[in-house]
């Protein structure tokens, strides 16, 4: 049940001390006004920087390099090379791993040529789980299969500057042929690269063909240029970089503690390590703002011992006539938490109002600030700063309350 009395009196309570009471609570109001734009805005830098991430977040990359240890009579300074036998044993070996995307990038300058048009491009020989490790969005036709591998067909699946360069006009260049280095390749898809920055625009220019195609068209027989790895689910993706490396050092008579015969990226680590940058800064801005809303809750309990102080003989005269303790320790600390509630609530509409709108003009503009994204307000945020205005209101007034509670009805009665 409502009891208007009571709110009457908190209404009245904050007109009487309508500037102060609102200098006070602007305290409050800029804590959680801070609070949801600071974690708004570290969300849309992370959102900026996980979106330049165009490969898979646990993915591990693999290659050879030269040894640098004299091993089982073997000099130091010899070349590895990675085979398809390795593969097959990487497979066969390591259940932890998910997926093995073999590649080789056919090297040299040479142009792929379409009728009188030419030009230079990036040419990746692949399997088809690279779409496991580098997603891409195939805009037409389909990507390199598994009967493309077993039979080593000539096809092609090629990028967007590709299409633009060499077919100018053609809406549908599927079934076209390209030369690449003398050798003719159909053209069975197109893709459009996922992601933001340099690497799509690099990645627009590269022409995929079967892997097992290019190493018989140009002499890279059993050769692999490098390896893309995802664990399985569950495995972290350290566990397969270990294991993948030991087993291409057991294969190649490379010495145990030769860590340059190896090289690797762990893209999981260094996803972390961005994750945990972004822990960082959200832990900062709930400092600065706790702090700010710390601040702000001194003010109010300050507030509230005016209050008190102005109200004792009214108090009297309330525990005079029955008045229990906590009926006066409920209406101070009801006040309080209406003060602070208040100026937190619009705060909070103030905060998500600003990320709200940052938000659409960025979607509609279709625009992003270099390295930051489309911020967001975590529906948690919301909850968290409700149940911690109900708090911090609490504790504004809880000492107000209990010095209200203890004044002596006799004492009060007498006061001028």
């Amino acid at each position: 049940m409502i009891d208007i009395d009571k709110w009457t009196e908190i209404y009245n309570t904050v007109k009487k001390h309508k500037l102060r009471t609102g200098l006070t609570a602007f305290g409050v109001f800029w804590g959680i006004f801070m609070l949801v734009v600071l974690l708004g805005a570290g969300k849309g830098l992370e959102n900026g920087i996980v979106s330049e991430f165009n490969i898979a977040k646990n993915a591990v990359f693999v290659w050879t390099q030269r040894t640098s240890v004299p091993y089982m009579g073997l000099k130091a300074g010899r070349f590895i090379q990675i085979t398809n036998d390795d593969v097959a044993a990487i497979k066969a070996n390591i259940p932890e791993v998910g997926v093995v995307a073999p590649n080789n990038q056919l090297g040299g300058d040479f142009t792929v040529n379409y009728e009188d048009k030419s030009s230079a491009f990036t040419v990746n020989g692949e399997s088809p789980e690279v779409l496991f490790v580098r997603p891409l969005t195939i805009t037409g036709g389909r990507f390199v299969n598994e009967i493309d591998m077993r039979e080593k067909r000539k096809v092609a699946v090629v990028g967007p500057r590709v299409l633009e360069v060499l077919f100018p006009g053609v809406k549908e260049p599927i079934g076209e042929y390209i030369s690449i280095k003398g050798s003719y390749f159909q053209i069975v898809g197109t893709f459009e690269p996922v992601g933001k920055g340099e690497d799509i625009v690099e990645d627009a220019k590269v022409i995929y063909i079967p892997h097992t195609a290019l190493q018989q068209t140009f002499n890279q027989v059993n050769k692999v240029g490098s390896l893309a790895l995802v664990p399985k689910p569950g495995v972290p993706a350290a566990v397969i970089e270990d294991k993948v490396k030991t087993l291409l050092m057991q294969r190649h008579q490379v010495a145990p503690t030769d860590l340059k015969a190896f090289g690797s990226a762990n893209v999981e680590e260094e996803f972390q390590d961005i994750q945990g940058l972004f822990a960082g800064i959200a832990g900062f801005s709930w400092l600065v703002s706790i702090g700010t809303i710390i601040a702000g809750i001194i003010g109010v309990s300050n507030i509230m011992l005016i209050v008190v102080k102005e109200r004792t003989k009214e108090i009297g005269i309330r525990k005079a006539l029955g008045a229990t303790p906590w009926s006066i320790i409920s209406l101070i600390i009801q006040e309080s938490i209406v003060i602070t509630g208040l100026a937190g609530y619009v705060g909070l509409l103030g905060g998500t109002g600003i990320i709200a709108l940052i938000e659409y003009l960025m979607r509609k503009f279709d625009v992003q600030a270099g390295f930051f994204g489309i911020p967001e307000v975590n529906p948690g945020i919301a909850i968290t700063a409700t149940v911690l205005l109900v708090i911090t209101g609490a504790l504004a007034g809880l000492i107000p309350a209990t010095k209200a509670a203890r004044v002596n009805p006799v004492v009060a009665l007498k006061d001028e």
